[in-house]
């Protein structure tokens, strides 16, 4: 079949590769000149397994009201008149309140283990290289609150295939030496087989391979504006823009529940001293929300979550506890030399995916929604579009 893809960061990509390789002719279509130039650029980095919880608790939503006014809150709901907006958030508060949470994050945890498998079949088979680092993952606690949390959750994870290692603090310098530089910690919680690299290398190398090798065709700088004009040239067309899916799935007259989550990073160049003293294990500090990953020569950190529209502005109130965390944490990493980068996360209320045809249109489907962890799941959710497309059309 003819297949177009709407959107070529992570989803859309992985997308048109599982396509591809089961034979169809596909064109990826994007508004940039290039793949994962906006949520696929500068994220994380981990592919984070040991990062699936949902966040729909009763904890989290009395933290967001909590911080409605706090600047630099790790979690900032901005009060204005979006209507959107507030939508999203009574959502999300009925799927905190019908309990589906426990099972929600289950779902997350098999998907981002299926995908770890397939992202090690991908990478052999193609020969990738991104900036990948088999270095793990570790939660660390400065706050008991949190760190009991960490305890109490041990079990799911564990029982659902997923290491969750309780440590102590002897252990956690053990794992990551860089870290005894930092006050208070008081344990923390390890996932070995999870790992990091950089999003955007790994679209880029994977999107020049599909053109090479499963004759894909990439279509940049085109901003899609009618669906329905799209797929009368396509058996099939599957939306993958991220935050842009609500727009287009509005053109065939769906609904899609995602909301502009923004997040933050910062890109730190890294000289002879400061690369000595950077972490080289994945770190994923829980009450701050704030994440690290080593590539190459970078140190990434990144974290926040703010509801603010579809807004892109990067906010130095934002930007500013990044930098504090890596001091307070890192004294020895020089600073001097980082770039900052905001992107729109495309969140649902419950925080799963989005994969299903459309309700409208029986030759529309939609691969989004994947929210802050589209780089831990995309190839497990991409293999069941290729199937859900095989089964229907």
């Amino acid at each position: 079949m003819k297949i177009a893809v709407v959107g070529a960061g992570i989803t859309g990509i992985t997308a048109a590769y599982y396509l591809a390789r089961d034979g169809h002719e596909v064109t990826v279509y994007d508004q940039e000149p290039y793949p994962a130039m906006r949520t696929s650029y500068a994220n994380g980095g981990q592919i984070s397994v040991s990062n699936s919880e949902t966040w729909n608790t009763w904890t989290n939503v009395g933290k967001g009201v909590k911080w409605m006014f706090t600047p630099d809150a790790p979690l900032l709901i901005r009060p204005d008149l979006d209507l959107d907006k507030y939508a999203w958030l009574m959502r999300f508060l009925w799927h905190t309140l019908n309990g589906s949470q426990r099972q929600n994050t289950i779902d997350t945890i098999n998907l981002g283990i299926e995908a770890r498998s397939l992202y090690k079949d991908i990478i052999q088979a193609e020969g990738l290289e991104f900036d990948q680092s088999y270095c793990g993952i570790l939660h660390f606690y400065k706050n008991q609150q949190y760190f009991d949390a960490a305890v109490d959750i041990k079990g799911l994870y564990e029982t659902n295939g997923s290491e969750w290692d309780i440590v102590d603090l002897e252990k956690i310098i053990d794992i990551e030496p860089a870290l005894k530089s930092s006050s208070g910690i008081i344990g923390g919680a390890w996932t070995a087989s999870d790992w990091t690299g950089d999003i955007h290398k790994f679209c880029y190398d994977l999107a020049e391979t599909m053109t090479e090798k499963y004759q894909v065709e990439f279509q940049f700088n085109v901003k899609v504006e009618d669906l329905q004009e799209l797929k009368t040239y396509y058996d099939a067309v599957v939306v993958s823009n991220g935050v842009g899916s609500v727009r287009s799935a509005r053109m065939v007259g769906d609904d899609l529940p995602i909301y502009p989550v923004k997040g933050y990073s910062i890109t730190i160049e890294l000289d002879d001293q400061s690369l000595e003293h950077a972490p080289s294990v994945s770190l994923l500090d829980d009450e701050a929300k704030i994440v690290t990953a080593k590539l190459g020569r970078r140190l990434r950190v990144a974290g926040t979550a703010e509801l603010c529209g579809e807004n892109y502005d990067i906010r130095r109130s934002r930007i500013e506890p990044l930098l504090r965390w890596v001091h307070e944490n890192f004294p020895e990493i020089n600073t001097s030399q980082y770039s900052s980068w905001a992107c729109l996360r495309p969140m649902t209320p419950n925080m799963m995916p989005i994969v299903r045809q459309s309700l409208r249109e029986p030759k529309i489907f939609y691969h989004t929604g994947h929210g802050h962890l589209g780089w831990t799941i995309s190839p497990a959710t991409a293999k069941k579009l290729a199937k859900l497309i095989y089964e229907k059309l």
